[in-house]
């Protein structure tokens, strides 16, 4: 059959792009327990910091769990082009834009020098504007309807973040969110690395954020008894991988990242932090909020980040768990581990879980754990897992206990697994011209 005139012959033009194109990370930005910064977060990381206190934003007392990780002193006006649109945006939309804008800021990214059709945001969250829900629906009920503001739906929806971040940078590019509970992040950032091989962009603000620290995340979560309700320890309550550790404690903040095609970041001299290498996605099909307890759904997307970087399992020396404290996941996540690393997952990676200390971000943690897998190789540490005292025998892994290590690092991979059975993986090395 004779092609048509102009028509692609040889191999699928698709392949080639998605295979050419190299992807870098340019910027970061990010809010924590640790710090409302980068510097001050990756800080706490590397010193086995712990952000978890008792509940000081509302009252506590009537619920079995009263300690979390809350980001303090914060003051959202400052972050936004207009003051006045911080006080129409949920709590959650504030720390996204202030990481984002610290990240835009990092990337040292000219928004004046580039055509903003070619720069995208996909910055997320699990569960979006719960502030402002339960905010209108108390005056719904208590003062009608027509008292109900009509910021309240933009307010709430989890892809409000990105649109207000893209209209205070004039990005114009692919704008959007994938919700997949903890998950994520890592599907943000994972899809627009995605787009960028494919070539539909150039670059992306990306990652996520959460702000669920209110009575109903704290009843929702302890209603199901997933929360750890050591409340006269809250420094030492969040314990991936510790034999006694009793569910996770909830944390708020901000992960982001800017990703550019590696021509385009060198072609504006932008400082390279490292490159996203793959990403690998799948579903466990098995329950709605237990994992699989085999492994297999995380393990595949393990697999299939390996594949997409073209890397082998003995080459990768870091990973940051998902391990959230809590009895089943953690040991899941372990036979997890094993299947997709073989031999390697007792012979020489490393694994740690920085849920240790800033609690379990949700919707933004797999942004806050690939900037401490990016910091890492940037510096050569790998953080610890604290509050590790006695280590659950099922998770039998180097769990790099209470004190982080000084290690020359290449490769390392982030795991996040999300209500639903959502799996995520994100490989990020060294970046090697």
């Amino acid at each position: 059959m004779k092609a048509c005139a102009g028509s692609w012959s040889g191999p699928n033009l698709a392949s080639i792009i998605m295979n050419e194109r190299r992807v870098v990370i340019t910027g970061i930005g990010c809010i924590s327990p640790l710090g409302n910064d980068l510097a001050t977060t990756w800080e706490g990381l590397k010193n086995g910091k712990s952000g978890i206190s008792r509940i000081t934003s509302i009252d506590p007392e009537a619920f079995d769990c009263k300690i979390a990780g809350e980001v303090k002193d914060f003051e959202p006006d400052q972050y936004f082009n207009i003051a006045k649109d911080a006080r129409r945006a949920d709590r959650y939309v504030q720390l996204a834009v202030a990481a984002s804008k610290m990240c835009m800021n990092d990337s040292g990214l000219d928004t004046q020098g580039i055509d903003p059709r070619r720069y995208g945001v996909m910055v997320g969250s699990g569960i979006g504007g719960l502030a402002t829900l339960e905010k209108e629906h108390s005056t719904y009920m208590t003062r009608g309807p027509k008292r109900v503001s009509p910021f309240t739906i933009p307010m709430m929806i989890s892809n409000i973040a990105s649109g207000i971040i893209s209209m205070e940078h004039g990005l114009k590019g692919p704008n959007m969110v994938i919700v997949t509970a903890c998950a994520t992040s890592n599907h943000n950032i994972g899809e627009a690395w995605r787009m960028i091989k494919f070539g539909d962009a150039d670059g992306f603000l990306c990652g996520g954020a959460e702000s669920t620290i209110l009575p109903m995340g704290l009843s929702g979560f302890g209603s199901m008894k997933a929360l750890s309700t050591r409340n006269d320890e809250p420094e030492r309550a969040s314990r991936p991988f510790d034999k006694d550790r009793d569910g996770f404690v909830m944390g708020e903040g901000a992960g982001v990242i800017m990703i550019e095609e590696l021509e385009t970041a060198k072609a504006r001299g932008a400082t390279i932090y490292g490159e996203l290498l793959g990403y690998g996605v799948s579903a466990d099909a098995y329950h709605l909020s237990a994992p699989s307890p085999d492994g297999s759904g995380p393990a595949h997307a393990i697999e299939m980040a390996l594949k997409h970087g073209a890397k082998n399992p003995e080459e990768v020396q870091y990973l940051n768990a998902h391990a959230t404290s809590t009895g089943l996941g953690d040991i899941a996540e372990t036979k997890a581990i094993k299947r997709a690393f073989g031999d390697h997952a007792n012979n020489g990676l490393m694994v740690s879980s920085t849920k240790s200390m800033t609690g379990h971000m949700l919707g933004a943690a797999g942004g806050m754990e690939l900037i401490a897998c990016v910091m890492g190789i940037r510096d050569g540490v790998v953080p610890p897992t604290i509050n590790i005292d006695n280590q659950d025998p099922e998770c039998d892994l180097d769990c790099v206990p209470n004190t982080a290590r000084e290690v020359p690092i290449k490769l390392a991979l982030s795991n996040s697994f999300g209500f639903g059975g959502h799996n995520a993986s994100v490989l990020v090395g060294k970046f090697e011209s």
